[in-house]
């Protein structure tokens, strides 16, 4: 049995949405539509993969397990159609990822150096897709900041820097050298609590429950402006910090949290020369010791 792409594609939207009429929604075609062709991907694997029932639209143990093994497939497809069209046109290219604040510049003069025809791309990323646009086939070497999933993909350690923690001038706070995770618990975090575990494992209710927190922001400048009308914090890499410098806020070192680890990731199962020469030139250009800041920087 070969599956067909299209019908997983559907099951995928309902899988996230569990609901048919908004997935039908998401996917502009008509509901009943999309429900025959989820019965067929059904009946092509022979199990149901959702329990339609009085509480609504839930995925069954096999519909869990096509979804986990659904988002790679798919994402591989559209690598593999991107790179076959790249191709086609004949000339060589390499795109590479990179977060905010991380200079690549030094990483892709090394390498252009020794591939002067090859077309470098530069494709700047967020914590919520920098590896989406690897395993999708958007860039195929990104420069990334962890914790991130690495399943399918390889990683080489670059560097480690500090974070520090972004408040507005004229916090009670601004004024000091450096401050604690404990000073920062009852403030509003502008971000994933899970992208700093150490505010996240203090800022709970005494019987350990979350706070109510706000939407997260996902792009720098956004929570930067929201920290400067006094609405929340963020805590940023220093090279980030530093990058996106402004009068209306500032950096203060956070004592007891760990630093922001860099490191070079691509899809493990490609073979390309070009990436393996794109990972020597970046590691020689950018990997650096760590250095633990003293001195909150420069305000």
């Amino acid at each position: 049995m070969d599956l067909d792409l299209r019908k997983l594609r559907y099951f995928v939207a309902v899988a996230e949405e569990l609901h048919f009429g908004r997935a039908a929604e998401r996917l502009h075609i008509a509901q009943p539509a999309l429900s025959r062709q989820i019965r067929s991907l059904e009946d092509d694997l022979g199990v149901e993969v959702f329990d339609r029932g009085r509480r609504g639209t839930l995925l069954t143990a096999a519909g869990e397990q096509l979804l986990e093994d659904a988002l790679p497939l798919l994402a591989s497809a559209q690598a593999l159609t991107r790179r076959v069209k790249s191709a086609a046109q004949g000339t060589q290219a390499l795109t590479v990822g990179f977060m905010p604040g991380i200079t690549v510049t030094p990483a892709t003069v090394a390498f252009t150096a020794d591939h002067p025809d090859v077309n470098v791309r530069l494709l700047r990323t967020s914590w919520d897709d920098q590896v989406e646009v690897l395993l999708d086939g958007r860039v195929d070497v990104g420069i990334v900041r962890l914790p991130i999933d690495s399943g399918g993909l390889w990683m080489r350690p670059l560097f480690r820097e500090p974070r520090v923690v972004m408040v507005p001038r004229g916090h009670p706070l601004a004024d000091r050298q450096s401050v604690s995770v404990k000073d920062l618990a009852a403030e509003h975090l502008l971000q994933d609590p899970n992208a700093v575990p150490e505010w996240r494992d203090v800022a709970l209710e005494p019987h350990g429950r979350r706070r109510h927190e706000g939407p997260v922001i996902h792009q720098v400048e956004e929570k930067l402006e929201l920290v400067a009308a006094g609405a929340g914090i963020c805590v940023l890499p220093l090279s980030t910090a530093g990058f996106y410098t402004r009068p209306d806020v500032i950096p203060l070192r956070v004592e007891d949290i760990g630093p922001s680890e860099v490191a070079l990731a691509w899809v493990a199962t490609r073979r390309s020369r070009l990436i393996h020469d794109f990972i020597e030139a970046a590691t020689s250009a950018l990997a650096r010791p760590y250095v633990n800041e003293g001195q909150s920087p420069s305000n």
